[in-house]
């Protein structure tokens, strides 16, 4: 089954239509909210607001451990993540859909494995491809499908937030290799790889990175506002196209 995480932007679904909600308890503590389950083109899916549906909870704070456990003891095994980004690439103009291949961690202190000390041996799961290549040909394909330009790869730079990045942090991340920065993607992705789901993620250009274009003097929240107000309707355009797809069997990257 189908996972959805929302972001910022994507606090519901428009197109979904829901069928229940659903509380899950877990090991790691309380989900950003209550599953919401619910049917897009005939087809059961999951979805769930990674800041909470009322968008209360900030990037640093998410719990993701109890969001990825929830999801998975519920029966999902395949999730797309929506994550809105800011584009350092000239290619990543706000607007523009990208599905990454590639992350560069630059968060710290969050929780992030569902190995906890003396209960387990240690594990150390291979990370070389943070993302399932299944799910992103399947994101790809639905957004041809769609009529929807999505462009392919790019390096995700995941920071801690909440607070937007300096143009001198900017130009350090281009020089890292990355081409969006965004602050959920970790450690989102690998616990989704620790546990066994396939993940995969839409990344939703926001805005200019800090220093770069529009944002050359800064970042104004309310041009953000109305870029996602204008793409989100083509987010769930694919998403519908996504669903109605039949998954391929996927041992997991």
């Amino acid at each position: 089954m189908l996972g959805i995480i929302g972001g910022t932007g994507l606090t519901r679904l428009a197109n979904l239509e829901i069928t229940r909600r659903e509380v899950v308890r877990t090991p790691f503590g309380e989900p950003s909210g209550a599953l919401t389950f619910g049917q897009i083109c005939d087809q059961e899916v999951v979805f769930l607001a990674r800041h909470g549906y009322g968008h209360t909870i900030p990037p640093h704070e998410v719990n993701y451990r109890a969001n990825v456990w929830a999801l998975r003891e519920v029966g999902v095994d395949r999730i797309a993540s929506v994550a809105t980004v800011g584009g350092i690439h000239p290619e990543l103009a706000a607007g523009t859909l990208v599905v990454p291949d590639q992350i560069i961690d630059y968060t710290w202190g969050r929780a992030h494995t569902f190995f906890i000390s003396g209960e387990r041996t240690v594990v150390h799961l291979d990370f070389t491809q943070p993302y399932c290549q299944i799910m992103r040909d399947m994101i790809l394909s639905a957004a041809h499908e769609a009529g929807v330009a999505a462009r392919d790869g790019g390096t995700y730079a995941c920071v801690q937030g909440p607070r937007l990045e300096t143009a001198a942090e900017i130009d350090r991340y281009e020089r890292d290799g990355a081409h969006m920065v965004g602050m959920t993607a970790m450690p989102e992705a690998y616990l989704a790889q620790e546990i066994g789901i396939c993940y995969a993620s839409i990344g939703v250009v926001a805005n200019d990175a800090a220093g770069r274009g529009a944002a050359k003097q800064g970042i104004r929240p309310q041009q953000i506002e109305a870029v996602l107000e204008q793409i989100m309707p083509k987010v769930r355009l694919l998403l519908e196209c996504l669903v109605a797809q039949e998954a391929p069997s996927c041992d997991l990257y």
